[in-house]
């Protein structure tokens, strides 16, 4: 399957570093829709976390709009607030924020209290961006030398964020986001053949260290995404498991190359019922 994706070669467009984040599967994206006979008018992204899949997809042209879905509520407020009027209150504090180990407790702290939208948004972008790969779950660790030496600060970019924000902000019109159950949404939309779904689950194995909604049913996810009339891609942890379910559910799968945080060379599963394009 040739080398890992240099993730640095690829625009990035979230505002978060996240855990199994697919910066690398950007290529193969830009491939699979390119394989298809028509752009397709909506792709739903039904598990989006850090929405880079979605956000290049527009960026790019490659589908009209997207549908993103998140059931974790501190990723959505941040989701919320950047495709809503409140960007640009929220890119405003990302670029005057006091950076700082006691001014970020300080904010977590009023965003709690205060429970206005944008605080809450920049509390959760601040922890995204101290905490070990940009780890949410409850209890993971805290930066400690950083890159260079410069500690919980090492990725903290507030130009680059808040641009990130504003730019977000003006695609709202061809992105919708819903909190909530995303495979839900997967059975609205599987009648449409001009729908295509984009699905990037938890981690089988891993998923309890990464994330706050770990848990969910993965033969109910391969089931109601073999049923759709458009095409889909899942992404996955290359474990016996998942590869068990996908053999069962007669879809196509490869082993695609990637660099986890550590820059390990890993390699993920990626579904599909035709994977002619990635050889």
């Amino acid at each position: 399957m040739g080398k890992p994706v240099n993730v640095a070669s690829v625009k990035h467009l979230s505002v978060f570093r996240y855990p199994g984040g697919k910066t690398w599967f950007i290529p193969w994206l830009r491939r699979w829709l390119g394989s298809l006979k028509r752009k397709p008018q909506l792709m739903v992204e039904p598990f989006v976390g850090g929405g880079v899949v979605s956000l290049t997809a527009v960026h790019e042209k490659l589908v009209s709009r997207a549908l993103i879905v998140e059931k974790d509520a501190a990723i959505a407020s941040v989701w919320r607030a950047c495709l809503s009027s409140d960007a640009a209150r929220l890119a405003g504090r990302i670029r005057s924020f006091p950076f700082s180990q006691d001014s970020i407790e300080e904010q977590i702290a009023e965003a709690k209290r205060s429970c206005d939208q944008v605080e809450m948004a920049l509390s959760v972008i601040l922890l995204n961006r101290i905490r070990r790969g940009g780890v949410m779950a409850p209890g993971a660790g805290i930066l400690k030398l950083g890159e260079n030496g410069n500690g919980i600060s090492s990725r903290w970019y507030p130009e680059t964020l808040a641009r990130r924000v504003e730019y977000i902000y003006s695609i709202r019109n061809q992105i919708e986001f819903r909190e909530g159950d995303g495979v839900g949404v997967i059975k609205e939309h599987c009648n449409r053949k001009s729908v295509v779904f984009f699905a990037d689950p938890p981690y089988h194995h891993a998923g309890r260290r990464l994330y706050t909604h770990w848990q969910m049913d993965h033969k109910k996810l391969l089931d109601e995404l073999g049923a759709v009339k458009g095409d889909f891609i899942i992404t996955y942890d290359d474990v016996p498991g998942i590869r068990r379910l996908a053999a069962e559910s007669g879809f196509d799968k490869a082993r695609v190359p990637m660099k986890n945080t550590g820059h390990a060379l890993k390699h993920e599963l990626v579904i599909g019922r035709d994977l002619t394009w990635i050889a």
